[in-house]
């Protein structure tokens, strides 16, 4: 009877109020974390495993080592959809961060009336779905004489360029559809950090005579820098994993000239049934988004010191 006592008392001893609120918070955020686990942890780890795999994804497994990687590497398509990408990214992300600070600067600015319906309006287009966009710029940069983009290009004596087939007709009409979509993002990011910056600054910098360029640069660029490194952290990793724009614009045809790195590695998985060399593909690019990433993290890191 004592030693049964004495086992309840260390229950309850261990069982305090501090480990049953501890449990009950761990309870609560559990969903989060199971469905992660279930649907984001398990496809990460299950592709690192079906890099070093052969599958077709009905048959058995065969482990080939390195050759899926070896193949990947050695194939001219990666290489060049690595090379689109890349591109699509100068083109369509780093002027979208430019614009986004600019645009956010006058919307916090003084002289601008009726600031509600310019963010409502500059913020429509990343809720919009991204089919019904890229449907629209498709209509745009129709191949025909009587595209948007062609009658516009032949004011300037410009001759129809076909902007479904050609070289950089594509890069530019996904670049396109990529900064319209995301700049009035980023605009917002900006905006609110805008806002956050006290007013005393400001003030003490008219005190000493700054001019205009001398308060961006000496003041706004340094306050808004971890603001800077956020958006260009998330902005090169969507870019590097640009996909929906570019299958919706030039089909399932998977083109060279607008074939990026996830489509790619898409088609390589559910076009030709080789989920190995996509595994590897999707290894790779992982690499390469974390060097990027790193990169410009620390160049965006630098800016306003």
């Amino acid at each position: 009877m004592e030693h049964v006592d004495s086992q309840s008392r260390k229950t309850r001893k261990f069982w305090n109020e501090d480990r049953k609120e501890a449990f009950s918070a761990y309870l609560y955020v559990s969903p989060f974390f199971i469905l992660f686990a279930v649907f984001g942890l398990f496809p990460i780890l299950f592709s690192f495993y079906l890099g070093f795999q052969k599958w077709d994804g009905l048959g058995e497994m065969e482990y080939v080592g390195l050759q899926n990687f070896e193949w990947i590497l050695t194939d001219p398509i990666f290489w060049k959809s690595l090379s689109n990408t890349l591109i699509m990214w100068v083109l369509g992300t780093i002027p979208q961060l430019i614009l986004g600070i600019i645009l956010a600067y006058a919307l916090n600015s003084a002289l601008i009336k009726m600031k509600s319906i310019f963010r409502v309006s500059i913020f429509m287009p990343y809720v919009t779905s991204t089919v019904a966009v890229a449907i629209v710029f498709g209509v745009m940069f129709n191949s025909q004489d009587f595209g948007l983009m062609n009658i516009i290009i032949g004011w300037f004596g410009v001759d129809p360029l076909s902007w479904t087939t050609s070289e950089w007709g594509v890069k530019l009409a996904i670049s396109t559809m990529v900064f319209w979509r995301w700049v009035g993002y980023n605009t917002i990011i900006y905006l609110a950090g805008l806002q956050g910056i006290p007013n005393e600054l400001y003030e003490a910098s008219d005190i000493d005579g700054a001019t205009v360029r001398q308060k961006i640069q000496y003041v706004t660029i340094p306050m808004l820098r971890p603001i800077i490194i956020l958006t260009v952290f998330t902005s090169t990793i969507g870019a590097l994993q640009l996909f929906t724009e570019p299958l919706i614009y030039i089909g399932r045809s998977y083109r060279e000239e607008g074939i990026t790195v996830v489509l790619y590695l898409y088609r390589e998985a559910f076009a030709n049934l080789a989920f190995g060399p996509a595994s590897a593909a999707a290894i790779i690019l992982f690499v390469i988004i974390i060097i990027i990433s790193s990169i410009n993290v620390f160049v965006a890191n630098r800016i306003g010191r």
